[in-house]
C-alpha cells in the first residue's frame, strides 16, 4: 500500500484549477475505481499499478505517497464541478444563471456519485484516527477549491449588479445549503433520495435551488432581471 509519510506531497493540479495529464487522469479513474470497489483494503499500489498498467515508480513520482496520491484524486474529483466560461468576466443575467445552474447541476452530480460516497465514507471511517488524513484532503482538495470556484461567480455576479450580498461567506453558505441539503448525508446513510432519480432529478434540483438564491439575492433595483 502506498505509505503515508509526506502530507505536503505536491501533485498537478493541486489549485484544483490545472488539468492532469491524460496519462494521470487514467490512473486517478482506476484508483477512484479501486477505492469504490474495494475500498481502503484493496486500494494497494500493486493493485493499481496493474489495473492502470503502469509502473509502482511511476506512481511515485507522479503522486509521492499514499496521501499525495488521495490528494490528486480528490483535486481530480473536485475539478468536475465547473463554472462554464470565464467567472472573472460580468455575465449577462441569462448567463449568470446559466452559470450558477450549471455549477449546481455538477456539484449534485458529484456528490451523489459513487466515488464521491465511498471517499466521504472512508474519511468517517478513518475518523478520530491519529494518522487520519483524508476527512482534511477533502475539505482542502475538494470542498474548498469548489467554494473558491463559486465565491469567483458570485463575486462577478455582484460587480455585474446581478445579485447584492454583504457577507461573500454567507451568500456561498446560502448557495450551498440551497443546492445541497441534507441530500448528501442521507445518500451517506443509503437512502436513495428520490428527489435526485427520475427524468433529470439532478437539473431539476439544481435549477429549483438557483430560483430560490436569485430570488433572495437578486438585486432589487436591477434592470437585468434574471428570468425565472
Amino acid at each position: 500500500m502506498l505509505t503515508a509519510t509526506q502530507t505536503d506531497s505536491q501533485t498537478p493540479g493541486d489549485t484544483g484549477e490545472e488539468p492532469f495529464g491524460e496519462r494521470q487522469t487514467a490512473v486517478l479513474e482506476a484508483a477512484l475505481a479501486l477505492l469504490v470497489e474495494g475500498g481502503d483494503k484493496g486500494f494497494t499500489t500493486a493493485r493499481l499499478a496493474r489495473a492502470a498498467n503502469c509502473s509502482k515508480e511511476s506512481l511515485y513520482k507522479w503522486f509521492g505517497d499514499r496521501n499525495g496520491l488521495l490528494a490528486a484524486m480528490i483535486t481530480y474529483q473536485a475539478s468536475k464541478v465547473r463554472v462554464a466560461g470565464s467567472s472573472d468576466a460580468k455575465p449577462s443575467a441569462d448567463g449568470f444563471r446559466r452559470q450558477l445552474t450549471g455549477f449546481a447541476r455538477d456539484l449534485l452530480t458529484v456528490l451523489s456519485g459513487a466515488t464521491s460516497l465511498a471517499l466521504n465514507r472512508l474519511a468517517i471511517g478513518e475518523a478520530g484516527r491519529e494518522d487520519a488524513q483524508l476527512g482534511h484532503l477533502l475539505i482542502e482538495r475538494g470542498r474548498r477549491a469548489i467554494e473558491q470556484r463559486a465565491k469567483r461567480l458570485l463575486d462577478a455576479g455582484k460587480t455585474a449588479g446581478l445579485i447584492r450580498f454583504g457577507d461573500r461567506e454567507e451568500a456561498f453558505n446560502t448557495l450551498y445549503g440551497l443546492i445541497v441539503g441534507d441530500l448528501h448525508v442521507r445518500m451517506l446513510l443509503g437512502d436513495a433520495v428520490p428527489l435526485l432519480t427520475g427524468t433529470d432529478g439532478i437539473g431539476a434540483q439544481a435549477a429549483r435551488a438557483i430560483n430560490q438564491f436569485l430570488r433572495l439575492y437578486e438585486a432589487a433595483d436591477s434592470s437585468r432581471t434574471i428570468n425565472t
